[in-house]
């Protein structure tokens, strides 16, 4: 895979259609791209299971019903699990209004369906015609689609780093601020400084977005709430049920009824 070339070695940069879309099913075991770019955007929305995408200073982690943006030329690195069903679409850098940063972007079932649709379809398609229309209806749904917060920051600070891998690895640890301190030889004021001049969040809201994120991939995956709030290290299943209701809005269960 070359650096423009995206799954399955097909070169989005080889068709001038604005939109393109693949569909990738049933991968065997989990897979990783080597880091890559594209002339168009990318938007990868998994219908079932889950993506991870590496992007610039962030890991995005993308459960079903979302999909992570990558704007035009910015490298990126896709994870997909196994045995997931991924939809992939490529958009012309010159459409009016699609973000210019990632970010990952709420999908509403008719978009979903216009996707999955268009990736039934020949993607040397004419310029006019059914295919056409649907790609027009499809581009005025997805610039209009609201923005989550669904991505955990890798700092480039080599401290915060090892303390970003490290969480990643192990998402359940609960180590506090000032423990984080004395492995690495700072005060807690120090670290809490840095973590906030270096992400702009304090430490327990960066550790936070990364348990919404792996929460809602696992929950994605048919876990119960019950096991995700064991494996992301909380006392008990009513304090994880608190802090996702805080941070979004509606308890875990309800809130993935409604998605």
């Amino acid at each position: 895979m070359n650096v423009k070339t995206n799954v399955m070695g097909f070169d989005t940069d080889l068709y001038p259609q604005k939109v393109l879309a693949l569909r990738v099913v049933g991968i065997e075991k989990e897979e990783e791209a080597p880091f890559h770019h594209h002339h168009k955007g990318q938007l990868v929305m998994p219908l079932t299971g889950f993506a991870k995408c590496y992007i610039d200073d962030a890991v995005w982690m993308v459960p079903a019903h979302c999909a992570v943006w990558i704007p035009s030329q910015v490298p990126h690195s896709n994870q997909i699990s196994m045995d997931a069903d991924v939809c992939m679409l490529f958009v012309d850098q010159d459409i009016i209004g699609m973000p210019n940063k990632a970010c990952t972007l709420s999908v509403t079932p008719l978009l979903r369906e216009l996707i999955i649709r268009l990736a039934q379809e020949q993607q040397d398609y004419a310029k006019e015609g059914a295919v056409a229309r649907l790609v027009d209806v499809l581009v005025d749904e997805l610039i209009v689609m609201p923005t989550e917060l669904f991505d955990f920051p890798i700092p480039s600070e080599a401290r915060l780093y090892q303390i970003a891998q490290r969480l990643l690895t192990n998402p359940g640890d609960r180590k506090t601020v000032g423990e984080w301190a004395a492995q690495f030889a700072m005060s807690e004021r120090t670290l809490a400084r840095l973590v906030k001049q270096e992400i702009g969040l304090t430490f327990g809201r960066w550790r936070g977005q990364l348990h919404i994120v792996v929460a809602l991939q696992k929950l994605s995956m048919g876990e119960s709430v019950q096991r995700v709030a064991e494996d992301l290290g909380y006392e008990s299943v009513s304090a994880f049920i608190l802090f996702f209701k805080k941070t979004l809005g509606r308890p875990p269960k309800q809130y993935m009824k409604q998605r």
